[in-house]
């Protein structure tokens, strides 16, 4: 059963794209050039730039605050690749002990941890916990209130 936090992402979303500036030099021409010149002929796909595989790709929403300094905060949207193989230094989604988290997979005197980005969580001892990695966060999405 999915857990409800996650998102299975779209085996063949529907193209959505949006304008995506050309950057133009002009040198040597006169007058005002067009505004609407930079976004002739080019858009930008989010599914094609942020999901890479989408079979193993799913999104979620993150809640707390441990890994802020890293740039992920409550509510950001997270574009997680479950075909990856986590390394040290990759930002994983995980469960330990039953508990969805986003942690930091690293090695700590030859031993895998789960760290946060905020020092008041102290890191997780991966090998001495019923532990299973979900994905990789390839991609953060932050929405900023207006």
């Amino acid at each position: 059963m999915p857990h409800p936090k996650l998102i299975p992402a779209d085996p063949a979303p529907p193209a959505q794209p949006l304008p995506f500036p050309l950057p133009l030099t002009r040198a040597g021409l006169s007058g005002f050039p067009s505004p609407a010149q930079d976004y002739e002929g080019r858009t930008l796909d989010l599914n094609e730039r942020l999901v890479k595989r989408p079979s193993s790709t799913f999104f979620m929403t993150v809640t707390g605050d441990s890994m802020e300094a890293l740039g992920i905060a409550e509510g950001d949207l997270l574009v997680v690749d479950s075909a990856i193989e986590p390394r040290p230094g990759h930002i994983l989604v995980a469960t330990v002990e039953g508990e969805l988290v986003v942690k930091r997979y690293e090695l700590i005197g030859n031993r895998p941890y789960f760290t946060s980005a905020n020092p008041a969580y102290r890191p997780i001892p991966a090998a001495d916990l019923e532990c299973q990695a979900w994905g990789v966060v390839r991609a953060v999405v932050h929405e900023y209130t207006v």
